[in-house]
């Protein structure tokens, strides 16, 4: 059965990390005969060159044909004068809303090879895994009206509406109570329930839900807490869920706990498994056409598609054990390397990878 993979390198370091993580697909597609079938498209600030928008019909109508989607990355200051309507970040947002992929799967999990990269001592953050879990469709990124308005006295007035209906709530708090039930069976909520009415609603939900998952131990709390609690102790958490501005957030302290967002992959999904993935880390343009950017995230993306949206577990599996032997034989990029290991290029941590595969396949 032949399958659509679309890949979309995007902006800054996208095109340099997907093209080792396209190394690694293909030598999984062509070794386990995976019958896949890789296309690739413009989409954010390249696609906005190209085509004047960053989300072009030809990108989105590829996207909608394919069973799974691997994204490097959009953004970058060279578009940051466009109108807002426009710029890069819109063709992502437009991937999200068009394909409903609504809920967002960020795991920060801490290689024990990278234990001393972390910023926390390594007592707090040994044995890490956390699986976040954020509504990507909804609240306050999406919600109207907004925009800015010239009040009568003429001052600029911005404003945003944070909404969530009953349904997005049901729908990412079952994803939410599934990915429990496969882990360590407990499952935090995280609202503003003390002064916002939206997450009031979100709390009631999700200790309705509770009911139809007596497995799962839910527990709430508030996001200011939350924050806290992930740099003071966090191995209390298993599995997380919260709305699109606090996941967004949470996930992103979450990943440096790990010692670096370079080694984090996350996935998209959408009601029937099909999925948007791509590395948390974002398009770096500080670092683009450097050579040292870190692909690991891209490529443990790779291996998040082929387990939730291809149902290729055995590839996945080989894509985790390679990534961690390459991390055993000490072979890191600049942002997590550390005296006594050794400093590689982008190209040379994909090719590792690609040589420990080819001792397991």
């Amino acid at each position: 059965m032949n399958r659509n993979v679309l890949l979309l390198p995007g902006d800054g370091i996208g095109p340099e990390i997907v093209s080792e993580a396209e190394k690694v697909l293909r030598l999984l597609n062509d070794s386990l005969n995976l019958e896949l079938s890789i296309d690739s498209a413009l989409v954010g600030g390249s696609a906005i060159d190209e085509f004047g928008v960053p989300l072009p019909d030809v990108t989105l109508e590829k996207a909608k044909a394919s069973d799974a989607i691997l994204l490097g990355a959009v953004g970058g200051p060279k578009w940051d004068d466009l109108d807002m309507a426009i710029r890069p970040e819109k063709g992502l947002l437009g991937l999200r809303s068009n394909l409903e992929l609504f809920g967002n799967l960020r795991p920060a999990i801490l290689y024990p090879q990278l234990a001393d990269a972390s910023t926390l001592k390594p007592e707090v953050v040994s044995g890490l895994d956390i699986l976040i879990v954020r509504e990507l469709t909804g609240g306050i990124y999406f919600g109207q009206p907004r925009g800015v308005r010239v009040l009568e006295n003429g001052d600029r007035e911005g404003y945003n509406t944070y909404v969530y209906n009953e349904t997005e709530i049901k729908r990412i708090g079952r994803v939410a109570f599934e990915a429990a039930q496969k882990r360590g069976g407990k499952l935090c909520s995280v609202d503003k329930a003390n002064v916002l009415e939206v997450t009031v609603l979100w709390r009631e939900i999700m200790d309705d839900l509770a009911k139809e998952y007596p497995d799962v131990e839910l527990s709430h709390m508030y996001v200011d807490n939350a924050a806290m609690q992930l740099v003071r102790a966090p191995k209390q958490f298993d599995v997380v869920v919260t709305g699109n501005m606090f996941g967004d957030i949470l996930s992103d302290a979450a990943a440096m706990l790990t010692g670096s967002i370079g080694m984090l992959p996350s996935a998209s999904l959408d009601e029937a498994g099909k999925g948007m993935y791509e590395p948390c880390h974002g398009s770096a343009p500080d670092i683009a056409g450097q050579g040292i950017a870190n692909p690991l995230a891209t490529i443990l993306s790779v291996a998040m598609m082929l387990r939730y949206s291809l149902a290729e577990n055995k590839a996945a599996d080989l894509i985790e054990t390679a990534v961690s032997n390459v991390l055993d034989q000490g072979l890191r990029t600049a942002d997590i390397y550390s005296e006594g290991t050794t400093k590689v290029s982008t190209v040379e941590m994909g090719d590792a990878v690609i040589s420990a595969l080819g001792k397991l396949v």
